[in-house]
């Protein structure tokens, strides 16, 4: 009987081959040459890139090149390496010895490797640990502390006159909002992602005072009552710092960092959201436009993460989000959950907001309170394609779903 095997998954991968009675130490050496990977380069020189393809012909790969470059029409060209782990481990060494910046891209490609395949990540948020990997998503609730959130789950709504007086009364916690969390918890949810402002499409802000007048007394009690990790959803320094005052250990940060923020971040050694978003919340989605999605979308996360780490932030506290909705045409949003695992080579946690938005409701001609199983279905996507947090409204919906896909993966 013959099988031709799908899985690109080393651990699948390392399975099959235990499956075989294969020798622990020939599994070692055998692995890398059954894990392919295709790596895209941009614009490197005609010289570098004929270099390139030669040295990875003589190891058993190849690389394709524009028609110019091999005629001498251009100068620069893009290129697409098609070859195993063994063979790009073998190709970095030869081209350590190469001129035309070749010994640059070899530094450059084995850590995009590297962080590519990592699959197992340790959040230190202080009092919590928690563990990333595949088979274990985690499942972050939404908590939207407003009167107009798009999802229509505000939980500020339905208050009455008094309650909404100030918009939280000095001193005073709805219950009704204290039950709604713990329920969550109960539900499934590992992290609480508490939010005082709408960041929906034409959203406008609201001051520094009513913000905190909003989500810092429900902080102070359910930090008190409820044992999962809370994140306060804000891009103001002065509400991030009061929230970490008083109970929360991470910042969702919409507008992927500033200066002042990340020193807050640093000093709390708090975790951190770092997403993309074009423009703000009133004008994101006035047309939004990229010559190259994806790409634009890595390199502002790259250049976000690593302005984090100088301002000290440590890495292993940061979170990306490619931004699902912020600044994203219908195209764009389906775009990113297809190719999310190309955002594994920023070697960070993915997190993925899709929940209950309007994407999902143009698919669907749904309105946000009849989207949970677009919204399931766009989970189980995201999450098969390298996500590793998922923010969600409906908990337990969503749970079950991740249940079951984990179950699934963790079959060996």
């Amino acid at each position: 009987m013959i099988h031709i095997l799908e899985t690109r998954d080393p651990q699948d991968l390392r399975q099959i081959l235990q499956d075989i009675k294969v020798d622990p130490y020939g599994i070692e050496i055998m692995l890398p040459k059954a894990v392919q990977h295709l790596v895209r380069i941009n614009s490197i020189s005609c010289i570098a890139a004929n270099i390139l393809k030669q040295e990875m012909l003589s190891l058993g790969g190849d690389v394709a090149v524009a028609r110019n470059a091999l005629t001498g029409k251009a100068r620069k060209t893009d290129c697409l390496l098609m070859a195993t782990l063994s063979q790009f481990n073998r190709l970095t060494e030869k081209l350590n010895r190469q001129p035309f910046g070749l010994d640059r891209l070899a530094h450059d490609l084995s850590d995009s490797l590297t962080s590519y395949q990592k699959d197992e990540f340790n959040l230190d948020l202080g009092r919590y640990k928690l563990t990333l990997r595949q088979g274990k998503t985690c499942i972050m609730g939404v908590v939207n502390l407003t009167p107009d959130s798009f999802s229509g789950d505000g939980l500020y709504k339905g208050l009455s006159p008094t309650e909404l007086k100030g918009t939280v009364p000095k001193g005073t916690v709805p219950e009704s909002v204290v039950d709604f969390v713990e329920r969550m918890v109960d539900d499934g949810a590992d992290i609480i992602d508490i939010g005082g402002e709408s960041t929906r499409p034409g959203a406008e802000p609201i001051l520094v005072k009513e913000e905190l007048e909003r989500t810092i007394p429900i902080i102070k009690k359910i930090a008190r009552k409820i044992k999962a990790p809370i994140s306060i959803d804000t891009y103001k320094p002065e509400v991030a710092r009061q929230a970490l005052d008083n109970g929360a250990v991470m910042v969702n940060d919409i507008t992927g960092l500033n200066n002042k923020m990340a020193k807050i971040v640093s000093k709390y050694k708090a975790g951190v959201v770092i997403m993309h978003m074009k423009g703000n919340p009133r004008t994101m989605q006035n047309n939004p436009v990229y010559k190259s999605l994806i790409d634009e979308i890595i390199e502002y996360l790259d250049k976000a993460i690593s302005e984090a780490v100088a301002w000290g932030i440590d890495r292993e506290r940061i979170i990306v989000d490619p931004g699902i909705g912020f600044g994203k045409t219908l195209g764009h949003n389906l775009e990113i959950l297809k190719r999310l695992r190309e955002f594994k080579i920023l070697g960070r946690p993915i997190l993925v907001g899709p929940s209950r938005k309007s994407f999902l409701g143009k698919i669907l001609n749904a309105g946000p309170q009849e989207r949970i199983f677009g919204t399931v279905s766009a989970c189980i996507l995201a999450v098969k394609n390298g996500a590793n947090i998922v923010r969600v409204h409906d908990i337990v919906a969503v749970k079950q779903a991740m249940k079951v896909l984990n179950t699934i993966n963790n079959i060996r």
